[in-house]
């Protein structure tokens, strides 16, 4: 059986030295969860902030409110300031920021439920990839966590 991806992005921050921190929303704090459920974890996870509302977006971690007003929550930009915000917030070496539809409800024929953007901010850029998550709202948000851990699991290898 493969090691969880939380248990390797610890094992990893904490060989190089580093630290990292979230900005959640859809996953609703799923992914500091699963980080600090690995013994250790506080040496390289410092912080997070769920931010399921747009003014909390907007006031904890400095989402523009031109983005959320010209893309909407669920969008790339939000994801990208989520995750920088989050990075600059806790003083981190990275950052995680999710933002998505979970559901049931929720979703428009732009935006469906199961669309998630996730982003990773790091000392030298910010990396955002859109998802497609299918199944019920858990499977969702455990879907989110997995492809957040592994895409710092990525940056950092």
């Amino acid at each position: 059986m493969n090691e969880p991806s939380e248990s390797s992005l610890v094992k990893c921050l904490m060989v190089k030295g580093l630290t990292v921190s979230s900005a959640e929303s859809c996953s609703g704090g799923l992914i500091a969860h699963r980080i600090t459920n690995v013994p250790g974890s506080s040496a390289c996870f410092l912080g997070g902030v769920v931010s399921y509302s747009n003014d909390a977006k907007e006031r904890l971690l400095g989402v523009p409110h031109s983005a959320l007003s010209a893309h909407g929550a669920v969008s790339e930009p939000v994801a990208r300031a989520m995750a920088e915000g989050a990075r600059g917030v806790f003083g981190t070496d990275h950052a995680i920021g999710v933002t998505g539809i979970a559901g049931p409800g929720g979703g428009t024929p732009e935006k469906p439920v199961g669309l998630v953007y996730i982003a990773v901010a790091g000392p030298r850029d910010t990396i955002v990839t859109k998802k497609f998550f299918t199944g019920t709202r858990e499977a969702i948000k455990e879907q989110t966590a997995d492809a957040a851990l592994e895409l710092l699991l990525e940056q950092l290898r």
